[in-house]
């Protein structure tokens, strides 16, 4: 269910979310989809940066990155069964996840509890977590305290260095820009010298002051339905989300990776964008 409160303050919304949520008749509309293979083919994206010279690492760092899971009536769970499978092939060292865990309501977060657990188990240095505006919505409290039963290490404005040899690797995390309370001055305070920033949209880049070595952020799903040349039918919001939707992007604070994420918002379909696990070599 949503927070105390949740629905006072947006009516509007928590109306046409209930609507949804009829319509899509608990999950049956999403698992039609999902057997025609309107998820789209969830699959691997892989990138590769090198440091400077002054940043050098004990070995290569392979980080994963997945977001916008959606559970709930949007997304069929199998996607989450493929995406623990991909992560078990591909035994990542450091697991990052960017928010948008639910679809119209906090309670959804259960069909991810085990996923969150075999993240937490199958990197050796760690998986951590930042919140997403579905989240914010619904509630973050069940769904942070989800995350960290499972071992997972939530990042609202604060970072933390990886465990040793590569305590000179920072993660850090940043709130939601537009529905929660982001402080990325706060978010970097102390870094170690290498950084990893986290955040849920592009659009954490917006004020940014700071510097990083390597940027994800998820929430456009690369628009979701999509032209064939990739792109969005329909822009997302937000200042640098409608032109940062999908790939690289070079700032003068650091290259940012922003992925298409895994699941479903709003309409359980995907054109042109399919789901994918971002694998990031540092080295």
């Amino acid at each position: 269910m949503s927070a105390p409160g949740q629905h006072r303050r947006r009516p509007i919304r928590y109306g046409v979310e209930r609507l949804i949520d009829t319509l899509l008749m608990d999950g049956k509309v999403a698992a039609w989809s999902y057997r025609r293979g309107w998820h789209g083919n969830l699959g691997i994206t892989r990138h590769a940066l090198a440091l400077d010279a002054a940043q050098r690492l004990p070995a290569p760092l392979v980080i994963a990155f997945a977001s916008d899971l959606h559970a709930g009536p949007t997304t069929h769970p199998a996607l989450f069964d493929a995406l623990a499978h991909q992560l078990e092939a591909a035994r990542p060292d450091v697991v990052l996840l960017g928010g948008d865990y639910v679809s119209l309501g906090a309670r959804h977060i259960a069909q991810l509890r085990g996923l969150f657990a075999r993240a937490a188990e199958l990197a050796p240095l760690g998986a951590y977590a930042v919140m997403g505006n579905h989240d914010i919505w619904h509630g973050r409290e069940p769904i942070q305290a989800a995350l960290q039963d499972a071992g997972v290490h939530v990042l609202v404005n604060r970072n933390l260095a990886l465990p040793a040899p590569f305590d000179m690797v920072s993660i850090c995390g940043v709130d939601d820009p537009w529905t929660g309370a982001p402080s990325p001055r706060a978010a970097f305070a102390g870094a170690a010298p290498v950084r990893i920033y986290l955040m849920h949209s592009p659009d954490g880049m917006c004020n940014l002051a700071e510097t990083f070595d390597v940027g994800f952020a998820g929430h456009t799903h690369g628009g979701q339905i999509a032209f064939a040349n990739g792109t969005p039918v329909r822009r997302p919001r937000g200042p640098l989300s409608r032109d940062h939707c999908y790939g690289r992007y070079e700032f003068a604070n650091g290259p940012l990776i922003v992925s298409r994420g895994i699941g479903c918002s709003a309409l359980p379909l995907r054109i042109n964008a399919d789901p994918e696990l971002v694998l990031c070599t540092l080295q």
